[in-house]
């Protein structure tokens, strides 16, 4: 159990400590993981950017995820095998239309970070079914990042399985797997919701910090 985000990037970035000053970069997935993000970049001395992905909802139940998609790039379950395309084509065009309107917000007058040939340490607030994140990877891997680390406080056993499997994901450090997993903010104290203000504003800061 962690107290808030901020002890869960703490508690991660002293297990990532072997990168610190490395040619990497720290790609938190808005609005969550940008808390921990920007502690984990400060501490490792590394840039901090974003990186945007959003859940494909279930018709009949948008909680649960069927697959994943970034703006140019798309991750099916196989949940999505039952579902009409119809469906997913509009959800899909729908998704990345607010991708787009929240990559303008975020990025206003900044260029993202270059990945390539950089080691590239994915981090959130946690993890369920891994179909985001394994979006993320995806859209990550097209830049030719030299490795990819998954870094999250915690996420179930079949997950972190999942994303270890991937043959583009070089390591997954995870500090809680629980079995009974059933929702990441079961596992904090203080889960409150991050506001696109707030995360812009970790953001902002970690850029001020380089300067």
């Amino acid at each position: 159990m962690f107290n808030n985000r901020a002890q869960a990037g703490k508690l991660l970035a002293e297990k990532l400590l072997k990168y610190k000053d490395e040619k990497a970069v720290v790609l938190a997935i808005p609005r969550g993981g940008l808390p921990l993000g920007a502690i984990i970049a400060k501490t490792l001395h590394l840039p901090l950017d974003i990186v945007l992905t959003k859940k494909i909802g279930h018709p009949y139940n948008k909680e649960y995820a069927i697959g994943a998609l970034s703006l140019d790039n798309i991750v099916l379950g196989e949940a999505a095998k039952e579902i009409s395309r119809q469906y997913i084509t509009e959800e899909s065009k729908l998704i990345r239309q607010n991708l787009q309107d929240r990559y303008q917000q975020y990025y206003q007058n900044k260029t993202p970070e270059k990945i390539e040939g950089k080691i590239a340490i994915i981090v959130d607030d946690g993890i369920a079914t891994g179909n985001t994140i394994l979006a993320t990877v995806g859209l990550i891997t097209k830049s030719k990042p030299s490795k990819i680390v998954i870094a999250v406080p915690v996420a179930p056993p079949t997950t972190v399985k999942k994303l270890e499997s991937s043959s583009h994901i070089h390591e997954v450090l995870c500090l809680l797997t629980p079995p009974n997993f059933q929702a990441v903010g079961q596992f904090y104290n203080e889960f409150y919701p991050v506001s696109d203000k707030e995360a812009i504003a970790f953001l902002q800061s970690s850029q001020v910090d380089k300067v």
